[in-house]
């Protein structure tokens, strides 16, 4: 049978926490809005007056297909140039989904989305329902077609494969955005120091140019090796302003609740740098520079108030 307006508006009712689950399992919002889409033509395709609870039909049709994703995004990702970063979202969009608790602020942060990686996609999946979205392990089991027992075992060495590999620091939005200032300064001063002063004896930076823009394979280590290679990435240049197509504006934001850094060009976002910070100090700094993960963060600049930037480099 056809969907009535009211089968319709039952989905869309639900495809903002389905977007949510959606990037929070693959990292994407591309193909996040992808498995939301074919999620709509399997509830297009069934006779939904035999569906007893809509939601939970469609959270299981969805996390499966972003389970078959995540198995076939592994195959491509040992042949993905450079290093895989998720795609970065900027501060209000929607695919970021709810952020009433801690817990579900943590886990679309920038720096779990990366360690999510280190899951199995059934780890994952458990990890997302039960932590971002507190779906009950019997509901999750149902979802998955294992036992509440396996949930419940899933979900715990999911969380601890996480938690070993951060230590958690909540910060608030005016806290993030002194950060990324004070950072910035340090970066553009031409000197090493203040900026090491900055990072955590262990930092990292990390790059993902997808191999559309040119990005190092591996990561930098160590806080001098971190901010040698800022420094030298601020210096001005022809051929950094040829590449980026002029001189990038340069804004101190959050992304996926982190503190950011926008770089712009003619309205057009060519890179976000997420900053993950603890006690200790920054001890990551991931750069989103594939061209292909950032056409969303452009839309959602351009509806912004960002104001002026900060500075120009290059």
């Amino acid at each position: 049978m056809p969907l009535t307006m009211n089968d319709v508006d039952r989905f869309e009712a639900s495809r903002p926490r389905l977007e949510a689950i959606a990037y929070r399992l693959l990292g994407s919002a591309g193909e996040a809005e992808d498995a939301v889409q074919e999620t709509f033509l399997r509830w297009q395709a069934t006779d939904v007056e035999h569906v007893e609870v809509p939601e939970a039909w469609l959270t299981k049709v969805l996390t499966n297909l972003c389970l078959n994703q995540l198995t076939s995004a592994r195959a491509r990702r040992e042949t993905y140039v450079g290093e895989w970063l998720p795609e970065p979202l900027l501060a209000g969009d929607p695919m970021l989904g709810p952020a009433e608790t801690a817990e579900q602020r943590d886990s679309v942060s920038y720096a779990v989305l990366t360690l999510m990686e280190r899951l199995s996609p059934g780890e994952r999946a458990v990890y997302v329902l039960r932590e971002a979205f507190d779906y009950p392990h019997r509901e999750i089991a149902e979802i998955l077609g294992i036992t509440e027992s396996a949930s419940q075992q899933t979900f715990h060495r999911a969380r601890k494969h996480v938690a070993d590999g951060r230590a958690r620091a909540e910060i608030d939005e005016a806290a993030a955005r002194r950060i990324v200032e004070e950072f910035l300064e340090a970066a553009a001063s031409g000197r090493t120091e203040p900026l090491v002063r900055l990072l955590a004896g262990d930092a990292v930076a990390i790059g993902d140019g997808g191999g559309k823009v040119p990005a190092r394979a591996k990561a930098f280590e160590g806080a001098v090796a971190v901010a040698k290679f800022l420094r030298g990435l601020l210096k001005p240049g022809a051929a950094k302003r040829a590449l980026a197509g002029g001189s990038p504006g340069i804004y101190a934001w959050t992304a996926n609740g982190e503190p950011a850094i926008v770089a712009v060009v003619d309205g057009r976002v060519i890179g976000v740098t997420c900053l993950e910070v603890t006690a200790e100090g920054i001890v990551a700094v991931r750069n989103q520079i594939n061209p292909d993960k950032l056409e969303r963060a452009t839309a959602r600049w351009a509806a912004a108030d960002h104001g002026e930037p900060l500075f120009t480099i290059f």
